[in-house]
This record gives structure tokens, C-alpha cells and sequence, in this order.
């Protein structure tokens, strides 16, 4: 708990690092509206994929904070020679960067489902596929970057490691927007999306903890 309030005020003190994604997310999404044309069919054909492939290029964006500055200053170190589990002080530093990148894009995605014209029964759908999708994200991420840590130039390798992961998330997350703005039930996607949030919250703490001892060994 303590690990998660001083990431949470470091985070605070050093806003680029919230803004950054947030921005780069409305950027994104903002801009297809604007190539596409004023055409509310097309935009909302291509809108859930548009507003996933933003908030995963928005999350990829952020990844590298998440250890970095503790590995530069030393702290990271620390973290690994704590006598807690490390696997719940990676638990807490994932979830501070998930509060500080995927919850506001998470708040303010029904302003671009406007913008994209998907209709306001599929809102609720749009949210929660980004609460169970955008937590499942920097989950997998934690593992790339804590493997990549080290490298001074990490970030082509980090993308590469963890974009193939990041698919279904996409997948699963676009196809039950666009399920639910056609009028469909998207209980089954929104079902595989939960099971991956699981599966990652499971594996991941544990995994980034093997991965940040490999790196500083």
C-alpha cells in the first residue's frame, strides 16, 4: 500500500507522465474522424477499432515508466532485496500505472465514442471492455519491460516482445464494441476479455518479478 500511494504521488508530481498517453489516446482517436470524413456509417464501422488501437499504442507509450526510474535511481534494487513478496510490490506498481495511464483513458472515452459516432447503447460495452482490457494490458506489458529494464535503447525490443500479447486483448475487446453498437450481445467477448484480465493478473506478478531478477543479475 505504501509502494502504490509514493508511485501514485511520484506520479502526480511528474504529470507528463499521466498526460502523455491521455493526450496521445485523444490525439489518435481524434484525428480519424477528420481523415475519414463526416460519414457517422463508416465511423462507426471502424470506431472500435480505432479507440482499442489508440489506448494500446497510448499504453505501449507509457510502459516504460514503470521501472525505469526506480532502476536508474537504485530503488529497483531495493525492491527485489525487500523481505515482502515481490510479486505484490510488482502487483502494486502495475496497479498505480494502470491508475495513472488506463483509468483516464478509461474516463474519457465516451467523449470519443461521441466523436466516433458509436451509438450510446454500446457505451457501457466501450467501458467495460477498457476496465478489463486496459488492466490486462499493462499486466502483459510489465513482463516486456521488466526483461528490456536494463537496455538502453529497450524500446523497439519492448514493442516487439509485447505486441503480439497485446492481439487478443484487441481483438476480443474491438469486436464486442462493435457486437453491441450493431445491436448484438457481447456477453461471450466480454467473458474471453475477464478470463485474459484473470489469466494475466495470475501469471504477470510473478513473471515480472522472474524477469527484473534476470535483468539485474
Amino acid at each position: 500500500m505504501l509502494l502504490l500511494r509514493r508511485d501514485l504521488l511520484l506520479a502526480c508530481r511528474n504529470r507528463a507522465e499521466i498526460a502523455n498517453p491521455l493526450l496521445f489516446f485523444i490525439l489518435v482517436a481524434a484525428l480519424f474522424p477528420l481523415a475519414a470524413g463526416p460519414q457517422p456509417e463508416l465511423l462507426q464501422k471502424i470506431a472500435s477499432g480505432v479507440i482499442w488501437v489508440a489506448a494500446l499504442l497510448a499504453n505501449l507509450l507509457s510502459l516504460d515508466v514503470l521501472f525505469r526510474s526506480d532502476y536508474e535511481d537504485g530503488s529497483l534494487e531495493q525492491l527485489l532485496l525487500s523481505p515482502h513478496p515481490t510479486s505484490l510490490l510488482v502487483l502494486s506498481k502495475i496497479t498505480a500505472h494502470w491508475i495513472t495511464t488506463g483509468l483516464p483513458m478509461v474516463l474519457v472515452s465516451p467523449l470519443l465514442a461521441g466523436l466516433l459516432s458509436i451509438p450510446a447503447s454500446a457505451y457501457p460495452t466501450l467501458l467495460y471492455t477498457l476496465m478489463l482490457g486496459t488492466p490486462a494490458l499493462s499486466l502483459i506489458g510489465a513482463i516486456g519491460v521488466a526483461l528490456t529494464v536494463g537496455l538502453q535503447r529497450g524500446g523497439i525490443l519492448l514493442s516487439l516482445l509485447v505486441l503480439p500479447l497485446y492481439i487478443p486483448v484487441l481483438v476480443f475487446a474491438s469486436d464486442a464494441i462493435h457486437s453491441a453498437s450493431i445491436g448484438m450481445a457481447p456477453v461471450a467477448q466480454l467473458s474471453l476479455l475477464a478470463s485474459l484480465l484473470v489469466l494475466a493478473l495470475s501469471l504477470s506478478p510473478t513473471a515480472t518479478a522472474a524477469a527484473l531478477r534476470i535483468s539485474l543479475s
